[in-house]
Order: structure tokens, then C-alpha cells, then sequence
């Protein structure tokens, strides 16, 4: 399909319709994933597609690696770091595969308060997460489409925004040093996962500049 919609209101109403659509004689939940670069609005998407949907949402950022240091990072190529950044397996076993199961997924998210451990290894927050079943099940995040999870995901979105706008967007709510060291580390990640590395097309591309 891979069609290219400018529009935010617009983008919304084709994403409920299709899947309105796949839910017409379906009796297992259907997963969105909702990709695209650090500040390219996903998360503004996946609660206005939750809200017109009541769908689930899980973050894919509350699994980031947290057991690779800074250390290990600085080893590997922009490719293997897209191919570790996110806990694949434990996104899986403890979110989406419970979820589209039909039962209830709890989970501990990463700690991005805390700052890194005495090993360079960072936190996980003690508390869970928990999140009830629905017909509906959004995944927010960058990298969401990563082909360690794409036999789960019935419907793909991009937010295609350019890297000069998402880039000011980030600027404008994170802390400066944090970004610095951000932009060090991920910039090439980011470049190499959506030039190279994503999925030759997705179902919808969103190119509105204005999402937040």
C-alpha cells in the first residue's frame, strides 16, 4: 500500500478505517506499529490513534537495552546498535505476545531519571507497567518496525518528518548535555535504521511536519 498522507486529521481517519476493516470478522487483537525518528510526533499519533480506537498502547522506548553500557555502545556499528537497541525478546514475551494473546502484560520500563549504575549498565524502574487487553494494540517507538518483531504487526505507519524539524523538536524539551551525548550515539543509529535497515515500504507514511 504505502501511501504518503500529508495530513495529521487525515492520516488518523484512513489508519481507523483500515482498521475498522481488519477487525470485521476477527477474533484476535491487531497490532499498529507506529515508526520514525526521535522527535517525529509518534507518541502524539499512537494516543489520538488510541483514543479513536481504545486501543492499548505499549512504548517501545520502556525497553530499551539497559544492560549494554556506554562503554559497549562505542564498540559497535551504527547497524549493530539498531540491532540491540531495543530488548527484542522481552517486548515480545512480556508485552505484545501476552497482549495479542488476549490476556493482561506487565512490565518494568527503562529508568531514564536515574542515570547509569556503578558498571555503566543503566536502571529499570521496580514498579510495573501493566496494561489490559484490547481489540487494538499500538506500538510506539522508533525502530518498531525492526524485522525481530514484523511477523506480529498487521498495520505499519512512518512519520517521515524531516531530521532538521525532529532535531529542534528535541532541542526544544531535552536537557542539553543528555542531547549532546544523545545526537553522539544514536544520530548514525537513526540514518542507518530508516535509510537502510527498515522495511522496504509501510503501509502508511505520514508527512506532516506539525505532529508533536
Amino acid at each position: 500500500m504505502n501511501d504518503r498522507i500529508p495530513d495529521l486529521d487525515l492520516a488518523i481517519d484512513l489508519i481507523v478505517q483500515q482498521i475498522q476493516r481488519l477487525l470485521i470478522d476477527r477474533d484476535t487483537p491487531i497490532l499498529i506499529a507506529l515508526d520514525g525518528g526521535s522527535g517525529s510526533g509518534k507518541s502524539t499519533l499512537a494516543l489520538l490513534v488510541a483514543q479513536a480506537l481504545a486501543a492499548a498502547v505499549v512504548h517501545g522506548d520502556d525497553f530499551f537495552a539497559a544492560d549494554i553500557t556506554d562503554a559497549e555502545w562505542e564498540t559497535r556499528t551504527p547497524e549493530a546498535r539498531a540491532a540491540s537497541v531495543i530488548d527484542w525478546q522481552r517486548l515480545r514475551f512480556e508485552a505484545l505476545e501476552p497482549l495479542l494473546a488476549g490476556v493482561p502484560a506487565q512490565w518494568h520500563t527503562f529508568d531514564f531519571t536515574a542515570g547509569k549504575l556503578s558498571d555503566g549498565t543503566y536502571t529499570m524502574r521496580t514498579d510495573f507497567v501493566k496494561c489490559e487487553p484490547k481489540a487494538v494494540i499500538v506500538l510506539d517507538g522508533a525502530y518498531a518496525m525492526h524485522h525481530e518483531l514484523t511477523d506480529l504487526i498487521n498495520y505499519s505507519v512512518l512519520l517521515n518528518v524531516p531530521v532538521e524539524v525532529r532535531h529542534e523538536r528535541l532541542t526544544a524539551r531535552e536537557d542539553k548535555v543528555f542531547l549532546a551525548d544523545w545526537h553522539a550515539r544514536w544520530d548514525d543509529v537513526e540514518h542507518s535504521y530508516f535509510t537502510y535497515l527498515r522495511p522496504e515500504s509501510f503501509d502508511l507514511v505520514v508527512t506532516n511536519q506539525t505532529i508533536r
